[in-house]
């Protein structure tokens, strides 16, 4: 009876700690900016970026850091949650207009999914990339310069294949939280 009891007490022990440490990760954000149905939010830790993007959409979400003219030269991250589950990819744009996989392109997937949810329709991804990777194609992040980045969502359907709904570009201080 008395292990029993130790065994209850220690799940509902587990279980409030899983849920405050699960819950924190939203506060755990330095800095945010939020263009209208899109939010972004980030803190460099060490020599990571760990970022949130969420969007009002059922969709995929999706941000791109520093292009060289419009979507070309810019290091993308995707992700979308279906069916509970979360999966991103990492892309570079490859032209104006398009962009196509690290791993197709010679790099690597550089990108590591930490969670991703979908409630209320709105898409919530999280992810950490590297500052300064060792790929060609990703971004190499100056922390106290501008960062410019591009912001996007897609319709209400888990595809990459689907053009993106809404798209803005703008320019942030990554160790600042300054944006214009």
């Amino acid at each position: 009876m008395k292990t029993k009891r130790i065994i209850s007490l220690f799940c509902v022990f587990s279980i409030l700690l899983a849920g405050i440490v699960s819950g924190a990760s939203a506060a755990d954000y330095e800095h945010e900016v939020k263009v209208k149905k899109v939010t972004f939010a980030w803190k460099i830790d060490g020599d990571t970026l760990a970022a949130k993007i969420s969007a009002q959409t059922k969709g995929w979400v999706g941000i791109g850091f520093n292009p060289s003219e419009k979507m070309k030269g810019a290091d993308f991250i995707l992700g979308y949650v279906k069916k509970g589950k979360a999966k991103i990819i990492d892309e570079y744009g490859v032209d104006k207009t398009k962009h196509s996989s690290d791993k197709k392109l010679g790099g690597t997937a550089d990108a590591i999914l930490v969670a991703g949810t979908e409630k209320d329709g709105i898409t919530t991804i999280e992810f950490t990339i590297p500052l300064k990777s060792a790929d060609k194609n990703d971004a190499v992040f100056d922390v106290n310069g501008d960062t410019v980045v591009l912001l996007a969502y897609g319709p209400d359907r888990d595809s990459f294949k689907t053009k993106h709904k809404f798209r803005t570009a703008l320019t942030v201080n990554l160790a600042t939280g300054a944006s214009k």
